[in-house]
């Protein structure tokens, strides 16, 4: 918390000489929701810890092992089996809990991270989105929604024929329209 409020709550403003608020008045909230401007549907979006019991409910334990004991053993190879990016089991488990969450509030159309496992549902299944990873030595991906419309997109380095190097947008999945996952 200390290192949170001194790095993290003001910075150096060049032109007063002084520190000043990053952000004043920010309020952080673990979820969002979103409604379509013409549907009214809700988008519900949360990080996805909420349904990992050991970095919700344990996070101070988990933190404490992460910096006493997961980095020196991740030195010999050996990974934190508490992540669910790491242990497909945990990953396993976050989700089947996320799932019923979503079907216990009515299929909320629901979007995540923290599994690090894309997932891009067809309508009529469980609607629960999932980006992947995100960020990619080369790449990063993401949840586009545009005119109504929701797409699992992948933004990259390519080379042209003449050997240039651009960024160009690959769709992986989609675009499928929000309404097809409504629910009443």
């Amino acid at each position: 918390q200390r290192f949170v409020e001194k790095n993290l709550y003001t910075y150096f403003n060049k032109v007063t000489g002084k520190d000043e608020p990053l952000f004043p008045g920010v309020e952080f909230s673990e979820g969002l929701i979103f409604q379509h401007e013409t549907t009214k549907q809700e988008l519900f979006m949360a990080h996805g810890h909420q349904a990992d019991w050991m970095n919700y409910v344990g996070w101070r334990f988990n933190r404490f092992m992460v910096r006493a004991l997961w980095r020196q053993l991740q030195i010999f190879g050996i990974g934190d089996p508490t992540s669910p990016a790491k242990n497909y089991r945990e990953l396993i488990k976050v989700e089947r809990r996320t799932k019923r969450w979503i079907i216990e509030n009515d299929n909320l159309f629901t979007i995540t991270g923290h599994t690090h496992r894309p997932r891009f549902p067809e309508p009529g299944d469980i609607a629960y989105f999932n980006d992947g990873s995100c960020v990619h030595p080369r790449s990063i991906t993401g949840l586009e929604i545009k005119g109504g419309a929701i797409s699992l997109i992948k933004w990259h380095i390519a080379t042209t024929e003449d050997g240039t190097l651009k960024v160009i947008r690959r769709l992986l999945e989609g675009p499928q329209k929000l309404i097809d996952y409504k629910t009443e």
